[in-house]
């Protein structure tokens, strides 16, 4: 079916979720190599693939939809590279608990930094990483292996009773909740921006301009040098000096950001770059919104767990192009969605937005013919006679 639609009756060319993804990370890797920047910042997301009315389809997991309730879906993690002058994606995996192999989700986290880690490593990037996680990467476990890759953190925290340590005024250490520590909070800036956020009694977010207080104040972490790891190395209690970084938005409702960072955030221009940071991972957040488009289809629900992951892949080929990502035209995917999206070839245009989801529409119309097909075939040992007499209109027998 999928070489059909690439106009290659006569040979093999299936579409693979992990070869696509290794040539995603590929690309980004170049992009990062050549953009020569200095430091590197790794968006990562962890975030769900909700089918709430979903019943059949394979490996199905619990996972939480907007309103925090529990539906049938997949997980993903994503990590995407900014730069000044590129972007790049450099890791996407779609996973179960239910999936044959699974160990953890704490273990799925230790492979995306180990594989991110090993292709900088690979392609000789020699830029200062910096990853800008959200609050579902609070965890020491997941600091501490950056830091073991003299890697950076800007993350945001749910777990406001870890315990840190602090100095006093009298240059005592005192040690207590993170809660408690945040009394000591110092206010270094204050700047006006735009953002997407609900102000006074607004009941929907909307983007206008907003004022942001900026406040920090430095606190001490110890950690355990083997947390969730078999190792044959002695545990240490390691110490490490961190900043706790309050970001509030002035006659907002939410809850003010608190982020925890290795960066020193002494004064108005440092707090300023760690907002700037975390607030990157809002620059980014269409690509995400993009991939989840394709997923909400009807058609999902009859593919296989290959499909399925097939076709989150071809969605960030999608965003790697339209997102200017490192993804060309002359990628094969890209023109293949192009074509099945309707898209007539000319010199200086090129593919856009409603194009490119026709095109992932169209293709999972064929991954779900293709999949409804296979199932008969397991249940009846040949596909339906008008099927087969169709395709051997198209092919010598040998060739289907």
């Amino acid at each position: 079916m999928l070489r059909m639609a690439k106009g290659e009756s006569t040979k093999r060319s299936e579409l693979d979720a992990e070869e696509l993804t290794a040539r995603l990370r590929q690309v980004g890797v170049g992009q990062l190599r050549e953009s020569k920047a200095d430091e590197v910042w790794f968006i990562a997301d962890g975030s769900e693939l909700c089918k709430p009315y979903a019943q059949e389809m394979p490996y199905l997991m619990q996972v939480r939809d907007q309103n925090k309730k529990l539906v049938p879906g997949y997980r993903t993690l994503t990590v995407l590279a900014v730069t000044p002058k590129q972007r790049g994606i450099l890791y996407q995996k779609v996973f179960s608990s239910e999936e044959p192999g699974f160990v953890s989700e704490p273990a799925e986290v230790q492979t995306m930094l180990m594989t991110v880690h090993e292709a900088m490593k690979d392609g000789q990037v020699q830029s200062q990483v910096t990853w800008v996680l959200d609050s579902g990467f609070d965890d020491v476990a997941v600091w501490r292996t950056m830091w073991e890759q003299q890697e950076h953190v800007v993350c945001r925290v749910c777990q406001r009773k870890r315990l840190v340590q602090w100095q006093t005024e009298s240059k005592a250490w005192s040690k207590g909740p993170l809660q408690e520590a945040s009394k000591r909070l110092k206010m270094l800036a204050m700047v006006r921006t735009n953002m997407e956020v609900p102000l006074g009694k607004q009941a929907h977010p909307k983007r206008q301009e907003v004022d942001v207080e900026i406040s920090a104040c430095s606190v001490g972490l110890t950690y355990h040098s083997e947390v969730r790891r078999l190792s044959q190395e002695p545990d240490q209690i390691l110490p490490k000096d961190l900043w706790l970084v309050q970001v509030r938005i002035l006659n907002c409702p939410w809850e003010p950001w608190w982020l925890i960072t290795d960066w020193p955030a002494e004064t108005e221009a440092e707090a300023m770059r760690i907002f700037c940071m975390y607030r990157q991972r809002w620059g980014v957040e269409e690509s995400f919104k993009f991939t989840k488009t394709c997923f909400a289809w009807d058609e999902v629900q009859v593919l296989d767990w290959q499909a399925i992951k097939t076709l989150v892949a071809l969605a960030w080929v999608a965003a790697g192009f339209l997102y200017e990502m490192g993804v060309t035209f002359s990628w094969e995917e890209v023109q293949l969605l192009a074509k099945l999206g309707g898209f007539v070839p000319h010199r200086g245009r090129f593919p856009g937005k409603i194009v490119l989801l026709r095109g992932l529409a169209r293709l999972l119309e064929m991954l779900a013919t293709q999949a409804i097909l296979s199932r008969y075939a397991s249940e009846h040992g040949t596909l339906p006679p008008k099927i087969t007499a169709f395709l051997h209109a198209l092919s010598p027998p040998n060739e289907l």
